[in-house]
């Protein structure tokens, strides 16, 4: 791999007092305004804030594809010493994916769907280098097995869709590799992937930007991936930079009201949500052309103070005595984050009451016909997918259980079930009393319909765009009887939308006309517009920014404890789920492994896969220490399942022949604590926590 320019020495990127805008029929739109910073070699940077605020017009001014209506408008952006703006459009393509590279959020986005991964790896080399067809093959399977892909060869002759989402994500990262970059960007290449899957891409990253000394600019809403890959951190609000600085100083240190309020935002270890709840910031992030006078962000700031925030335009200031720790505010000195104690979601506990579900060693399987030849001859044209296998757990009034697992577990195959889209195989589901595992929704009457209820992961896709917000949730009150009388429905819809905090007006808007976490705030009303019993949440703030995903969590407890309403919740964010729920299942290729109070599955003893879910959650506090435990392999095919334990495939902690023969056995690890392990109990209490918490070196805050 050869780099244009190997004896360059100096910043790899700069970029100086860029503005960037769109140009529309309306005007002109000011995305990125006066931005800063600067890469040297092995540098790697974080760029974090809401949705909107530039982060991602920024990677695209990087690499000059800003598309034909936006443009640099001052400023410029360097590298090696180039001004970008004023090279020839063939120099840019010689430079994009051979030293500029970029790993987008979406990886069948930029994969083909109709050439095979092989063929898209080698178009990189036979494109920016003077290779053949076959040193290309060689180099490409080379760089597969490097981001450590099983069997590279069979890789590099599959289609994108025989691969899975983390496969996918590591074949778009190895092709942005293939060149040796100089400049790596990365725009949220973890957001659709498990906590497992995305450890794994994390470490891989680290490894390959130490291999090649790679310059990174990484984008992400996750603080915790902030603080796993970068060296430093831009906080960007609205099209500016209102914090920059180490990671240390600035997750330790912060200086800006926006830093403070993103952290409250995220459910840390210390959170609690009875005693000490998420904290929202209040708001929206202003369009860039509605941006308020002075500060943009002081409509939003507990420290706002008339005829000083809001006038002139406010610059960056130094941090006595932290070398390139940068703030964008007038009064960040006069703050007393001692005494700063803004209030939180909630503090009132709820009262569990009686028991609402009862999950009985339900199964789901799924038929598959194998009607090949050489399935005829031997005589096995059927096989099974075991989704679900053996699921046995309690639901009770006004709790939260959360179901965990990666992608594939049986998770969301189990929610189908519960609301009647599919029928179980086997076994019972008995809601308020009835067996529901065997009919069909269509079976169901309107009450149970009405009493069991889901919010879905996307509000996208699950609000009619022909039909305004008032018009859906009207259709499901009178559906489910739980009104009738047409002002009395119009009078409950306006009480579901105050209920979910949005302004009434906004019945009379269609879903296009609302933001993301308005939608999904819509999408909770719907839910609960029949007056359900039980809830089951499908991953429904993993879409969302942090300030938004505070918001719509501490909403959904406010209306779970108004209604005592039962709430399952399906997700992978472990650090979400401990601080929403009351008990948790843990589930691994269609089997419960693990069950119990959040406090109990959070702290040893642990299965080891619990064990090694928790130590891939990214945490975004510097005092906090991890077990490192990357799991090795793919899940197993459904189809063909392991024999024992299911998860003696990937097990760090195997004892021996019995995981492959036996399946285990639930060992009881306290008061409704299950364990489903071979491992003695005495020897999984010895086991040291995951997550550990260190005395800081510094103050939390000054």
């Amino acid at each position: 791999m050869t780099d244009q320019t190997p004896s360059y020495d100096g910043p790899i990127l700069e970029c100086k007092d860029v503005c960037l805008s769109y140009f529309t029929r309306a005007g002109e739109i000011p995305a990125v305004v006066d931005f800063n910073m600067t890469l040297n070699q092995g540098d790697s940077v974080g760029l974090v804030g809401e949705s909107g605020c530039g982060k991602s017009t920024v990677a695209m001014g990087i690499m000059q594809y800003l598309g034909g209506n936006g443009r640099i408008v001052s400023g410029q952006i360097i590298y090696k010493g180039r001004d970008l703006a004023l090279i020839s459009e063939e120099e840019l393509r010689q430079l994009r994916g051979n030293e500029i590279a970029m790993v987008y959020q979406e990886p069948m986005a930029s994969l083909n769907p109709s050439m095979t991964l092989g063929r898209q790896l080698m178009e990189v080399p036979l494109c920016h280098e003077d290779i053949n067809e076959a040193q290309a093959w060689e180099r490409a399977t080379q760089i597969l097995a490097d981001v450590k892909l099983p069997d590279p060869e069979r890789v590099m002759q599959s289609y994108p869709h025989q691969v899975s989402g983390g496969q996918q994500q590591r074949v778009v990262i190895a092709m942005a590799l293939l060149s040796n970059p100089s400049l790596l960007l990365l725009d949220e290449p973890t957001t659709a992937l498990d906590v497992t899957v995305e450890a794994g891409i994390v470490e891989l990253i680290r490894e390959i930007a130490s291999k090649f000394n790679t310059s990174m600019v990484y984008i992400s809403h996750n603080l915790g991936l902030i603080l796993a890959t970068c060296d430093r951190v831009n906080v960007m609000y609205s099209g500016v930079v209102v914090e920059h600085g180490t990671v240390k100083e600035v997750f330790d240190k912060m200086r800006h009201p926006y830093t403070k309020g993103l952290f409250g935002c995220i459910p840390l270890p210390g959170a609690n949500k009875n005693a000490r709840p998420l904290v929202p910031i209040r708001g929206q992030l202003p369009l860039p052309h509605e941006r308020p006078p002075g500060c943009f962000f002081g409509p939003r700031c507990d420290f706002f103070k008339d005829g000083d925030c809001n006038v002139g335009a406010i610059h960056t200031t130094d941090v006595p005595g932290e070398d390139g720790h940068t703030v964008r505010c007038r009064r960040w000195q006069d703050i007393d984050w001692d005494s700063y104690s803004p209030e939180g979601l909630s503090t009132a506990e709820s009262e569990v009451g009686e028991e609402v579900l009862s999950i009985n060693e339900m199964k789901k399987y799924y038929e598959l016909t194998d009607n090949s030849i050489i399935a005829m001859l031997k005589g096995k044209r059927v096989s099974y997918v075991k989704a679900n296998e053996s699921i046995s757990f309690k639901a009770k009034a006004s709790q939260t259980v959360a179901i965990v697992g990666e992608s594939g577990c049986g998770k969301s195959t189990f929610a189908k079930v519960m609301m009647g889209l599919e029928t179980a195989t086997d076994g019972e589901v008995i809601f308020q009393g009835k067996d529901v595992s065997n009919f069909p929704v269509q079976q169901r009457s309107p009450e149970q319909v009405g009493s069991m209820q889901m919010i879905f992961q996307n509000p996208f896709d699950t609000l009619n765009p022909s039909h305004s917000v008032g018009a859906q949730l009207a259709r499901v009150i009178s559906k489910f009887g739980v009104e009738r009388d047409p002002d009395r429905v119009q009078a409950r819809v306006m009480e579901l939308l105050d209920l979910v905090k949005l302004p009434r007006e906004f019945a009379r808007r269609r879903p296009r006309q609302l933001s993301g976490g308005q939608k999904q705030r819509v999408g909770i009303a719907r839910a609960f517009a029949g007056n359900p019993s039980l809830v089951v949440a499908d991953e429904p703030v993993s879409a969302l920014d942090v300030s938004v995903q505070a918001a719509v969590t501490g909403l959904l407890m406010d209306i779970q404890r108004t209604y005592r309403t039962t709430l399952l919740f399906i997700s992978h964010d472990l650090s979400l789920v401990r601080y929403l729920a009351d008990r948790v299942v843990v589930m691994y290729l269609g089997n419960i492994v693990e069950q119990g109070t959040t406090d109990e599955v959070f702290a040893p003893p642990y299965h080891p896969y619990t064990e090694a879910l928790l130590s891939a959650v990214p945490i975004a506090d510097t005092s906090i220490q991890k077990k490192r435990i990357i799991l090795e392999g793919n899940l197993p095919s459904v189809v063909n399942p392991p024999k024992g334990c299911p998860f003696n495939t990937r097990c760090p902690r195997k004892i021996g022949k019995i995981c492959e023969t036996d399946p285990p056995p639930f060992v009881e690890a306290g008061d409704g604590h299950l364990i489903a392990c071979h491992i003695p109990l005495a020897e999984m209490q010895e086991m040291e926590p995951v997550i550990v918490q260190v005395e800081s070196e510094q103050p939390a805050a000054e």
